[in-house]
């Protein structure tokens, strides 16, 4: 687990220690056929929304589409927020804090980065029990539909 500390400035003792979740997003990419799901290259192992941690510095939209081009290829516009998930359980590697949107894209999704593959996927067709959540972010976004 990650601590973000607080020094003393004339002694440099700590002070005070925190333990703060990750601020993530996921992003559910609408495609004429369905939607984008990556295969994940590191653990945990398997399909999930394309996502990842937001840099610091960086809003939570601009980690979206940043996140979403580099594991899908795809450039995303019409975003909207879908919610937030912040169950402590939800990632096994450490407790974060998904933010979560909505968006389209065009084009041919092409794995990238921390994507191995990607595939579009009807909802009544996913490829099984997916990574973290996301089979509730989904379950939650068919709903709108």
């Amino acid at each position: 687990m990650s601590f973000t500390t607080l020094s003393c400035p004339s002694c440099s003792s700590i002070v005070k220690q925190y333990r703060n979740p990750f601020p993530t997003v996921d992003i559910i990419i609408e495609m004429r056929n369905g939607i984008v799901l990556i295969e994940r290259k590191h653990e945990p192992f398997g399909w999930a929304l394309p996502g990842g941690f937001v840099d610091y510095g960086e809003s939570l939209e601009a980690a979206a589409v940043r996140e979403a081009f580099e594991e899908t290829s795809l450039e995303i516009s019409d975003i909207r927020l879908l919610g937030c998930y912040s169950d402590p359980g939800r990632d096994q590697r450490m407790h974060t804090i998904s933010t979560v949107y909505i968006a389209k894209a065009h084009g041919t999704p092409r794995a990238a980065d921390d994507a191995v593959n990607c595939a579009v996927y009807k909802l009544n067709s996913l490829p099984g029990r997916l990574c973290f959540d996301h089979d509730k972010i989904i379950a939650d976004y068919a709903k709108t539909l």
